[in-house]
């Protein structure tokens, strides 16, 4: 088995490091993420910095339980220490602050998951739909957001005129459509299909860029615009 075996001696194929690059770091498992950080296994045992990942994942059941583990109790793991430990909480605080930054006003816009993060805490609490538009300007920066409307989406809830007002008054050039589904799922049903098809076709005539629609689940989103639907 490669975990019995130095990384060194694997397949570069299957080292954590050269897949990554090949194949960038949504492609690793935990344990090979983990890895990274952690660099070294124990050249004197055989174990390789993959088999002390998967020891601190069994031991404390997930990342969550890494992450919720003191100093201490990651150190009494055979293989972790202090330096290691020190290096795991200092990953996982630069995760929770990542997951904090809110997208403010001035600042551009990256990604749908720029997207997804702000909205994310604040909607997964909502038992109803809540429909949101963001207002950017000409270099995609935030303006503002207004919330437009609150309940199922329908075409009387979400109607072009509601949505544009803002738009037109603020002169913002471009718009991102935010709403969440309470299931979870952020799956677009029919009737989200067919209200962002009209708000797209009503942009286009007024000359407003519609950059995207994000539907926000729960820990999932789902990106009309990266799925090519828009």
């Amino acid at each position: 088995m490669l975990a019995r075996y130095p990384i060194k001696a694997w397949p570069e194929e299957d080292r954590p490091r050269e897949k990554l690059f090949a194949r960038g770091a949504e492609a690793l498992s935990e344990a090979e993420l983990l890895a990274l950080l952690l660099r070294t296994g124990n050249a004197s045992t055989g174990e390789s910095a993959v088999d002390h990942a998967r020891l601190l994942l069994n031991h404390f059941q997930s990342l969550k339980g890494i992450d919720d583990a003191s100093i201490p109790e990651l150190s009494a793991i055979k293989g972790i220490g202090p330096a290691k430990s020190a290096g795991l909480k200092a990953c996982m605080e630069i995760a929770r602050r990542l997951r904090q930054k809110k997208w403010e006003v001035g600042d551009a816009l990256r990604s749908s998951e720029d997207v997804f993060r702000h909205f994310g805490e604040r909607l997964v609490k909502e038992k109803r739909e809540i429909f949101y538009v963001v207002l950017l300007n000409n270099k995609n920066r935030k303006i503002r957001e207004v919330k437009i409307s609150e309940g199922s989406l329908t075409a009387s809830l979400v109607h072009p005129r509601e949505v544009y007002n803002p738009v037109i008054r603020e002169s913002a050039a471009a718009v991102i459509f935010v709403h969440n589904h309470p299931s979870g799922d952020p799956t677009p049903s029919p009737e989200d299909l067919e209200i962002t098809r009209r708000l797209k076709e009503v942009g286009e005539v007024m000359g407003i860029r519609v950059l995207d629609h994000v539907v926000v689940g729960h820990d999932r989103y789902f990106s009309f615009s990266d799925r090519g639907v828009l």
